[in-house]
């Protein structure tokens, strides 16, 4: 009898198996199907995709494939039209690398611009799922006064770029839009610049004009935005 028995439990190990649970996959194990959008970071002026290590961390610590992150880099001396067609092809690369159908682009500060012509002007609208503006001189800064080259000259309000931009639609196609901005961000003035028609501004603790790239709470809701 007891022979029979141990024969008998192989075979009630095989039937009670698939009724034990699963441990819940990563977001990286995930069907590319159900993945998140990759994310295509636009750093600001007189910066680079380095500036992006805080926050492309909690992303990739909350799930998202290193392969999704991708902290661009751009000569951050030329226009941003040109910046603008240059993140196209990044986009392109990203979207082909990744077999997604749409990225998420996460600007600070100048960022924002180029990545606005890239919807605008050059078709980026269908290949952007959610945008975000961190800090971004979408109406101008009257900081740029003080500094020069072709970005510079960009971002003074008023500009004919920043008015050619800024005409009709400011968030145009379907892009989900959000803007964050600092009460205490010295670098955007005035502070109502970052604010756009049609996105969803959102008005931050007293942080100054890099915390926006690190801030806990500012990364949670720009999480929540592109998820």
């Amino acid at each position: 009898m007891i022979r029979n028995l141990l024969r008998s439990v192989p075979a009630l190990l095989l039937a009670v198996t698939p009724l034990l649970p699963t441990p819940a996959s990563a977001v990286g194990d995930q069907p590319e199907a159900v993945r998140p959008d990759p994310i295509v970071f636009v750093h600001g002026w007189n910066s680079d995709g380095s500036t992006w290590e805080t926050m492309a961390g909690r992303f990739r610590a909350d799930g998202w494939p290193t392969g999704h992150l991708d902290q661009w880099t751009y000569n951050a001396t030329q226009s941003n039209a040109t910046t603008a067609a240059q993140l196209a092809d990044e986009i392109d690369r990203v979207l082909a690398l990744t077999h997604a159908s749409k990225v998420d682009v996460i600007t600070h500060s100048m960022g924002a611009l180029s990545s606005r012509y890239y919807t605008k002007n050059l078709g980026g609208a269908s290949k952007v799922d959610a945008w975000v503006s961190l800090a971004g001189p979408n109406h101008g800064t009257n900081t740029a006064n003080w500094c020069g080259g072709a970005p510079c000259f960009e971002m003074r309000p008023g500009s004919d770029f920043l008015s050619d931009l800024n005409s009709g639609d400011e968030t145009p196609g379907s892009p989900r839009y959000a803007t964050w901005g600092s009460p205490c961000d010295s670098v955007i003035n005035p502070q109502s610049s970052v604010a756009l028609s049609g996105a969803v501004n959102s008005t931050t603790a007293c942080l100054n004009h890099s915390e926006l790239r690190s801030d806990q709470e500012v990364y949670s809701q720009v999480k929540a935005h592109v998820r």
